[in-house]
């Protein structure tokens, strides 16, 4: 029993996409407190974070297409 709820949850470890891992490290918090903050987030809101969690795994899926060129700096920006 243990073996299969550790194939199961390596199996989503693998497909979540990093957003909890990315958003804990802008955070500065453990992944397992994101993790908990959208589980619980979405019984109280009714889903409606897993559309967020949807919408940031699609920015960081596609995130090159979504780079901001920054401006070069001169060399008296140094």
């Amino acid at each position: 029993m243990k073996r299969t709820i550790q194939k199961i949850a390596f199996f989503f470890e693998l497909r979540s996409f990093g957003v909890s891992t990315w958003f804990a490290n802008k955070l500065g918090v453990r992944v397992t407190k994101v993790r908990l903050f959208f589980i619980y987030a979405s019984f109280i809101g009714l889903g409606s974070p897993l559309i967020l969690y949807l919408i940031m795994a699609f920015i960081l899926e596609n995130k090159h297409i979504f780079k901001f060129q920054r401006k070069a700096k001169t060399i008296w920006e140094l």
